[in-house]
């Protein structure tokens, strides 16, 4: 188990519907990185932008970004987790992929399909939980709009850190600024959510945001918010979690429930 977790979150443009243009854009950026860390966080869709027009873009997990990120983490030996989409036989997943320095990797498909874009008209939803054990970190993986609803997170297995990539409009961004800080709160961990920057081809623009918040709710970045695009650095201490838990016992008092 590894005490402290060293996190990059890239906070980037995004080329609209262009994987190779945002592949070798990341590549350059993940190069600059100079100081060793553990996991490396993209954004929602971090090859295309939020698209629905999936015939176009849409990649298999055997595909160039899949490979990329293989090669990208064995070379930087970090993990690197994004979502792209996926197609497999006659469905498209908004699969984030969390990718280990080994080339293996565990996914998870955004559960809550954001209807105002028709999100749930194009994908297909998925129905799992998924939490990485990640250097004796448990890490549970969600995507932009399952933020709104705070079941999907709760805090039933005693996790570590809640990891949210997305692209959440400027439009709205106090209710991304306040969903999590309370996901940290209330569930007594980390909570990670890394958003894009600059305007999609819909015209939608997206002002970052991006940010870590402890167990207590409060940010543990140096400047907070960040909207421009940026590399953001910083460290998970696992003791914060344990100290805090052992002094605020509120996860004994949680609500029994099952997910059906």
């Amino acid at each position: 188990m590894k005490e402290i977790l060293d996190v990059v979150l890239i906070q980037s443009h995004l080329a609209w519907e262009n994987p190779e243009q945002n592949r070798a854009a990341f590549t350059q950026k993940i190069n600059s990185i100079t100081s060793k860390v553990d996991l490396i966080i993209l954004p929602e869709m971090f090859t295309t932008g939020f698209t629905m027009n999936v015939d176009e873009v849409a990649e298999t997990m055997s595909g160039d970004t899949v490979n990329w990120m293989k090669k990208t983490a064995k070379e930087t030996d970090c993990a690197i987790a994004g979502s792209i989409i996926i197609k497999e036989k006659e469905n498209f997943y908004n699969r984030l992929i969390f990718m280990f320095p080994n080339g293996t990797y565990e996914t998870y498909d955004k559960h809550q399909l954001f209807t105002l874009a028709k999100e749930q008209e194009v994908f297909t939803a998925g129905q799992k939980e998924v939490i990485v054990d990640f250097k004796g970190w448990k890490i549970k993986l969600l995507i932009c709009y399952d933020l709104r609803f705070p079941v999907w997170a709760r805090n039933t297995t005693y996790y570590d850190v809640l990891l949210y990539v997305a692209s959440w409009p400027k439009l709205r961004i106090n209710a991304w600024d306040a969903l999590l800080k309370a996901r940290a709160i209330e569930n007594m961990s980390y909570c990670i959510g890394v958003n894009r920057t600059g305007l999609d081809g819909e015209g939608f623009e997206y002002n970052g945001h991006s940010n870590i918040y402890d167990v207590l709710g409060n940010t543990i970045l140096e400047e907070s918010p960040v909207e421009k695009e940026t590399i953001i650095y910083t460290t998970l201490n696992k003791s914060h979690i344990k100290n805090s838990r052992q002094k605020l016992p509120f996860l004994e008092d949680r609500d029994v429930f099952q997910l059906i």
